[in-house]
């Protein structure tokens, strides 16, 4: 078999595949991963603390969504700023986000590992 591209593995992280073989079916619930893939059979956790990454890729997502909506939130509103809307519309952004999010983390996580930071298996 031979080595997928950079682009191809982010491509299978972003829709919820296996970053090794591109394989599907790999959460038993929208927040818990099987803990091999189980087609090609790559485990995912591989130490304590492995998704710290997927972590912070949830946090990175979640935040760059809120300041592009809040820029542009200002962009339009400018100089007359309502508040009370701007809260309405950002809170479920910053609160529903990492929820929405958090399958694809983990995905994208395993596709930046295996893709980006080694070259194993």
């Amino acid at each position: 078999m031979s080595e997928a591209s950079k682009t191809r593995v982010l491509w299978r992280g972003l829709t919820l595949r296996c970053a090794r073989c591109g394989g599907g079916k790999l959460f038993h619930n929208y927040f818990t991963i099987v803990e091999d893939c189980p087609t090609c059979g790559l485990h995912f956790e591989r130490e304590p603390g492995y998704w710290a990454g997927a972590l912070a890729i949830n946090i990175a997502a979640a935040g760059g969504l809120f300041a592009i909506c809040f820029v542009a939130l200002l962009a339009a509103t400018i100089p007359h700023v309502p508040v009370g809307l701007s809260l309405a519309l950002l809170l479920p952004i910053v609160i529903l986000g990492p929820i929405v999010y958090y399958p694809f983390s983990k995905t994208v996580w395993v596709a930046v590992d295996r893709g980006f930071l080694q070259r194993l298996n």
